[in-house]
Order: structure tokens, then C-alpha cells, then sequence
């Protein structure tokens, strides 16, 4: 979505890893880091991903680990912080959802409420504007906040060029409901 948004508009996206070293995700997928948290002091909007329950709670029970560290940092100066699925908790135990309103992933929402100073949304909503902070739920609902992100930067007709460009019109071939949701399984 933000590739599209940014071939007319001032938006460039980089990933960004600690030591600036590839990042595997979830499933296995490998992205390759454009630069360190070192090469990158500053940014004007910080996109934090979610990611396996082991990884998140070994960045969380270091409430001053690198990676709180530099999400604190990056958060002073930007325009806009979101998190979409899990990366709401990372956001959560570095503070910065403090006296926001926020949502997660319907699987980590019970983790999410461990946190009192955040008015965790239990209704399910793909994606939450708060203040400056954007939270989103699960991985479909990243790109309808990806959208909204885009509708705040830029406006609603360059959401809908993007949303064309991408196709973005989703008619899933069945409709379930949301589980109920879990105790939290992320330690930290």
C-alpha cells in the first residue's frame, strides 16, 4: 500500500532491524533490513509488526531492551506510531499507547489488557486513530489501516488510487466469526 501511495507522494518506506541485518517473519519469510536502528535516529511514521509469541515476550520482559529503546526514541519525533497485529504489545510495554485507545490481534487482546493505562478494544475493530498512535488487528486488517493511514496523509483520493492500484476490494469466499478470545500466552 505505502509503495503505491509513494509513487506520487513524499513517501519512502524502509525496514529497519536492530543491527540492520535481515529479519525472518512468522511463516519464514526472510526481509532484507535497508539500515540499522543505529543508521536510522529518526522517522516521521513508525510501523512496529507483530510477530511469534517467544520473540515478543523475550523483547518484552527487558522493558529497556534495544528494540523498547529505540521504538521511545523514533516515537518523540514521528508524526504518526502504529502497530498492526501483536506489535501492539511492543508498543504497550515501551509506553507509548499509554491514554490511547488500541486494538490487536483478537488472539492477544486479553495480553493488550495486562496493560492499565490503554483502553484496549474488545469489539474487534480492524483498526483504532487515537490521538497520533493507529492500531490495527490481525494481518487483512493491516491494509484497510494501511488505507486509513494513507487518508490521513494524503487524503481520501489517493487512498482510492492506491486502493485501486492494489485491487483492494475484498470479497472473501466465506465469512466466519472471531473465536473467542484467549488468555494471554505471551511471557514476559
Amino acid at each position: 500500500m505505502f509503495y503505491w501511495a509513494g509513487l506520487d507522494k513524499d513517501l519512502t518506506t524502509v525496514l529497519v532491524s536492530e543491527d540492520g541485518r535481515s529479519v525472518t517473519s512468522i511463516n519464514g519469510v526472510r526481509f532484507a533490513a535497508q539500515a540499522s536502528f543505529a543508521q536510522t535516529p529518526t522517522l516521521d511514521i513508525l510501523w512496529v509488526p507483530g510477530g511469534r509469541p517467544v520473540a515478543l515476550g523475550a523483547i518484552m520482559k527487558d522493558g529497556y531492551s534495544p528494540y523498547l529503546q529505540y521504538l521511545r526514541q523514533i516515537a518523540v519525533g514521528a508524526t504518526w506510531v502504529c502497530s498492526v497485529c501483536e506489535g501492539a504489545l511492543l508498543l504497550a510495554r515501551a509506553g507509548l499507547l499509554d491514554g490511547h485507545s488500541a486494538t490487536t490481534h483478537w488472539a492477544f487482546v486479553e495480553c493488550l489488557k495486562r496493560f492499565p493505562k490503554i483502553d484496549v478494544d474488545t469489539t474487534h475493530q480492524r483498526y483504532i486513530v487515537s490521538g497520533n498512535r493507529l492500531t490495527g488487528g490481525g494481518i487483512s486488517s493491516g491494509l484497510d489501516e494501511a488505507l486509513k493511514l494513507i487518508v490521513l496523509l494524503f487524503g481520501e483520493d489517493t487512498a482510492k488510487d492506491v486502493q485501486a492500484s492494489t485491487q483492494y476490494f475484498p470479497r472473501p469466499p466465506v465469512m466466519g466469526e472471531i473465536p473467542a478470545t484467549p488468555p494471554c500466552e505471551v511471557e514476559w
